[in-house]
């Protein structure tokens, strides 16, 4: 019997087909079909280059084997397979030494991220990878509006209808959309994804339809397509994917969602979730969300309507009036914040720009620091927990 070895692998329930390992593998070991993204046995050499690039922390999945799994065992999971029981063999002590140059390895690549996220524990179950690149869904644009007045920033409110189209999607999870045409290198486009902005039953309650809040990037070939895309259009999509993060369904929990530009697509889904379904509880959703100026923060009428008492907002500009983040916003309501880290129904949310997150996580260590708390240990915890959530691009 061959000695036990160590084998890379992708957890597909959690992927949400990203492709971003894949382009960043510098061997070529990662590689996808229409159903999985899997990893190569023969070719990985455990760089650990697509470790922190992972948004969801799917791809840091390991599993002892006296064989490989087989690229065709992967591509047809739908959860990965559990841990064999591995007899006791002179490779142990061999095993055991790798184990702990993966656990080096991977703390270095997770330097900043923070570890595997975990859903809530009162999250809904979500449907994941209902429709792929070779099976995708067909929806039909219901309207794309602007959300912005700045001239430099157009940033898109856009509906789109599935018809009687089975799409079960929840509050903080993505789709993929498919632009036309072939790439550089004569391939079809990989899905680009997006998270849906609206609740769970619909932009309009009881209606089969979704919402995305789209940024067009003059360079972005899928970005410009959607924010270009008129009333009627069909549009190719897939998913819905992502799997941890997800908005508590306990009504008792309390949400700190610390958001930038179109960071706030998910924000929006969990504040009109519990309007619908919770109503106003007193110092149940905190937000604290950063634009430019006011005239390029999305969705700030509607924002500016709702009850005081469903939600605190801390809106900032950046190029407008003095300048200030979220984090300048967060250290000078640090009592808010504060109170909030201590309260263990207190679930975290933070999205936007990847440079957004040196400075978030610098503010809240120097707030829980100043309440003699160790903000990475308090992070570890809520992260195990299913209460800490990070998703920046």
């Amino acid at each position: 019997m061959n000695k036990p070895l160590k084998q890379h692998l992708i957890d597909p329930e959690i992927c949400i087909r990203c492709y971003t390992c894949e382009m960043t593998c510098p061997i070529g070991a990662i590689e996808h079909d229409d159903n999985n993204v899997v990893v190569d046995a023969s070719k990985c050499n455990f760089c650990m280059d697509c470790i922190p690039v992972c948004p969801t922390g799917s791809i840091d999945e390991w599993r002892v084997v006296h064989e490989p799994y087989s690229l065709e065992d992967q591509f047809g999971w739908d959860e990965l397979p559990e841990q064999e029981e591995i007899k006791g063999t002179e490779g142990d002590a061999e095993h055991e030494a790798l184990d702990e140059e993966i656990s080096a390895l991977l703390a270095e690549a997770h330097s900043g991220t923070g570890g595997k996220a975990f859903a809530p524990a009162s999250a809904a179950k979500p449907a994941v990878n209902m429709y792929t690149l070779g099976k995708p869904a067909t929806a039909k644009v219901q309207g794309n509006y602007r959300l912005t007045e700045d001239a430099e920033y157009d940033v898109r409110h856009i509906i789109l209808d599935l018809h009687s189209l089975p799409f079960p999607v929840l509050e903080g999870q993505s789709i993929g959309v498919i632009a036309p045409g072939i790439d550089a290198n004569g391939k079809p486009h990989l899905p680009r994804l997006y998270s849906v902005s609206s609740p769970r039953d619909g932009e309009r309650s009881n209606y089969n339809n979704l919402a995305l809040t789209v940024k067009r990037d003059e360079q972005g070939v899928c970005s410009n397509y959607l924010c270009d895309l008129k009333q009627g259009d069909e549009v190719q999509i897939t998913g819905p994917f992502g799997a941890t993060f997800l908005m508590p369904d306990d009504p008792d929990a309390r949400l700190l969602m610390i958001c930038t530009g179109t960071g706030s697509a998910p924000m929006r889904a969990f504040t009109m979730r519990r309007q619908r379904t919770s109503g106003s509880r007193k110092n149940a959703m905190v937000m604290f969300f950063g634009a430019r100026r006011k005239n390029s923060l999305p969705y700030f009428g509607p924002l500016s309507k709702l009850p005081k008492d469903l939600m605190e907002q801390h809106l900032v500009f950046s190029r407008e009036g003095e300048k200030e983040y979220v984090q300048d916003r967060m250290r000078s309501e640090a009592d808010k914040v504060a109170e909030l880290l201590k309260d263990n129904r207190t679930h975290i949310y933070v999205c936007g720009k990847k440079d957004m997150e040196s400075g978030v996580t610098s503010a809240l260590n120097d707030i829980a620091k100043a309440q003699g708390l160790e903000w990475p240990t308090l992070q570890s915890q809520m992260r195990e927990e299913g209460r800490f959530h990070v998703e920046t691009y």
